[in-house]
């Protein structure tokens, strides 16, 4: 049995990410904070693609509770391992730096960047004992170009694209990969409330991405083909930013 994890699995690219890797064949862990009729709905999908899965409810934002999570599954689980680790769990609160409160200020970068630390570093240690692994973190054009009214979340997926490049490097001899993916406009609920009509004329492609597009690009990247492929930062935004 190969084991997936995918952090804030339960909606949006989280979703579509899990029935891409339950279509390759994986098990799939799915992720989530509060929502678990949301988690619900993907585990259903995820069996209709043929595969089965879990849904393992923890903020990857708050230590304790990631370690319990999964040293729990572990335990229940002690001839495998997870081996394709998808950090995607992450949030907007948007608004200039000049009005933004501290809360909307730790809460994005503690969810992505603390979750990276708490979920990676958990997972690391088996991937490293049996010489294989696939770590994908989801970034953003924000991360790479900076966006006014989101210095916290251009803040967390910089770090994040850092944090990609850096881990790359010391894992890379086990066969360990790492990579991030830094989407565009994405038709989620992450980018509701913004107006497509006149977002979608500043992108060549003339339209916001599909979550399964983003899936298609982490399937790849999970997969023994993309072996070579680590320490990089794979755009998906229709042209947007280059």
């Amino acid at each position: 049995m190969k084991y997936a994890l995918v952090t804030g699995g339960s909606r949006g690219i989280g979703r579509a990410v899990c029935v891409k890797l339950a279509q390759m064949g994986y098990h799939i862990i799915i992720n989530y904070a509060s929502n678990a009729a949301e988690a619900g709905k993907t585990l259903e999908l995820v069996r209709q693609a043929g595969q089965d899965g879990e849904m393992l409810k923890f903020d990857v934002s708050d230590r304790r509770q990631t370690l319990f999570a999964i040293e729990t599954w572990e335990k229940a689980h002690p001839e495998e391992y997870i081996e394709v680790l998808v950090n995607n769990a992450g949030i907007r609160r948007d608004d200039v730096l000049a009005f933004m409160p501290e809360e909307d200020w730790n809460r994005v970068l503690d969810i992505t960047l603390g979750g990276f630390y708490n979920v990676t570093q958990s997972l690391l240690q088996p991937m490293l004992v049996h010489k294989f692994g696939r770590i994908i973190n989801m970034a953003s054009v924000s991360g790479m170009k900076g966006m006014p009214g989101q210095t916290n979340y251009s803040t967390a997926k910089g770090g994040i694209i850092a944090a990609t490049k850096a881990l790359a490097q010391e894992v890379a001899r086990k066969n360990i990969t790492v990579n991030a993916v830094a989407p565009g406009f994405i038709k989620t609920d992450m980018v509701e409330g913004l107006d497509e009509d006149t977002l979608k004329k500043t992108i060549p492609a003339n339209r916001f991405g599909t979550p399964e597009e983003v899936a298609e690009l982490v399937g790849f990247l999970a997969s023994p083909a993309a072996g070579y492929i680590t320490g990089s930062v794979i755009s998906i935004n229709g042209g947007l930013y280059t």
